[in-house]
C-alpha cells in the first residue's frame, strides 16, 4: 500500500519535537507539505495558508491541525470538505459544538476524524487501566503542576478566551482519568483562579463522583516552579497506585511495577493511519466536555495579575 501523502497546519515547537519525528519513522505516512504563516521544514513544500496549500497540493491524503484550538474549528472544516482525513492536536477544539459538526461532516464525507489525546499514550497508562478494573477503587487524587512560563513562553492564545489556560495542560490529566476509571465521572463543584489581567484560569480544584459515588479530586496549577507533578494517585482494596510523570511509571504500594520509554507521539500516528485504513473515525469528547463543566459549575475567584 503506498503512503498517505500528509500535510501539516502549524509548525511549532510541538510539531518540531514531537510529530515531525513521529512521522518520520512511520512508514504509512509520506510529508508532503505544511501551511503556517512562519513556520517551515526543510525539503518539504510549505504555504502560508491551508486554502494555498490544499489548492496546490491535491495528492495530499490528510491533515493534522497543529495551531491553536481557537482556530483549528475553520481549517479543519476546509480539509474535510476536501475529502481529507483530519487529525486535531490537543484539545480538539475551542467547543464541543464544533467538534461535533466536524465528527458528523467526517461521517458525510467518508473522511476520518481523529481526536488526539497524546497522553492516553503514555506508556503506564494501559497498566493503570487494568489495575483498576482488578481492584475496588476507593478515592483518585489527581496532581497536575507544571510552570507555564518554562512550558509556555510568551504564548498569549492560551490566555485567551477559548485558549483554556490551565486546562491546556489539565485536559491531558483529564484524558488519561476518563480512559483508565472503569465508570464515567462528573464535576459536582469547582473553583477556578484567573488573574485579574487574563480571560483563562490559571489554576484549578475540581471534585468528581461517579454513579457510585467514587470521590475523585483533581487540582491543576501553572505555578508550580522546581520539580513538575503529573501524577494520579487511586487508594484501592490493593492498596495506593500511583501513575506518575504524566504516565511514564507505576507503582503499586511503593513498588515501581511499570516503566517503558515515551512513546506517545508515535502511537497516536498509528492509530490515525489505523483508522484511516479502516474508514472510521475516533472522537472521544470526554475530556473536553469535563472542561466544558468546569466553566459552567466552577466559582472563579480572582488571583493577583499573571506577567511571563
Amino acid at each position: 500500500m503506498s503512503p498517505i501523502n500528509l500535510a501539516i497546519v502549524g509548525v511549532g515547537k510541538i510539531v518540531r519535537d514531537q510529530h515531525l519525528p513521529s512521522i518520520a519513522k512511520n512508514a504509512d505516512f509520506k510529508l508532503v507539505a505544511t501551511a503556517s504563516r512562519h513556520g517551515t521544514v526543510e525539503g518539504i513544500n510549505s504555504y502560508t495558508t491551508i486554502e494555498a496549500m490544499l489548492d496546490a497540493e491535491p495528492s495530499i491524503d490528510a491533515v493534522s491541525l497543529c495551531m491553536p484550538p481557537q482556530y483549528r474549528y475553520e481549517a479543519a472544516y476546509k480539509a474535510l470538505v476536501a475529502g481529507k482525513h483530519v487529525f486535531l492536536e490537543k484539545p480538539p477544539g475551542a467547543t464541543l459544538s464544533e467538534v461535533a459538526d466536524l465528527e458528523a461532516l467526517a461521517a458525510k464525507q467518508g473522511a476520518s476524524l481523529f481526536a488526539s489525546w497524546h497522553s492516553r499514550y503514555a506508556p503506564a497508562v494501559e497498566a493503570a487501566k487494568t489495575f483498576l478494573a482488578s481492584t475496588t477503587i476507593e478515592s483518585v487524587h489527581v496532581i497536575w503542576k507544571e510552570d507555564v512560563r518554562h512550558w509556555h513562553p510568551n504564548q498569549e492564545w492560551i490566555w485567551q478566551a477559548g485558549g483554556l489556560g490551565v486546562f491546556d495542560p489539565g485536559i491531558n490529566a483529564l484524558s488519561i482519568v476518563t480512559h483508565i476509571l472503569p465508570r464515567p465521572i462528573f464535576i459536582t463543584e469547582a473553583v477556578l483562579e484567573f488573574p485579574e489581567n487574563r480571560d483563562a484560569p490559571i489554576a484549578a480544584d475540581i471534585r468528581f463522583r461517579n454513579a457510585d459515588g467514587l470521590p475523585v479530586r483533581a487540582e491543576f496549577d501553572w505555578r508550580q516552579t522546581g520539580k513538575q507533578s503529573w501524577d494520579i494517585v487511586a487508594e484501592t482494596a490493593a492498596g495506593q497506585m500511583v501513575l506518575a510523570e504524566g504516565g511514564a511509571k507505576l507503582s503499586i504500594n511503593g513498588t515501581l511495577t511499570f516503566a517503558e520509554p515515551e512513546q506517545e507521539y508515535p502511537s497516536l500516528y498509528r492509530r490515525f493511519a489505523e483508522i484511516i485504513k479502516a474508514g472510521k473515525s475516533d472522537v472521544d469528547l470526554a475530556p473536553l466536555r469535563h472542561v466544558a463543566d468546569a466553566f459552567m459549575l466552577g466559582k472563579r475567584k480572582f488571583v493577583e495579575a499573571f506577567h511571563d
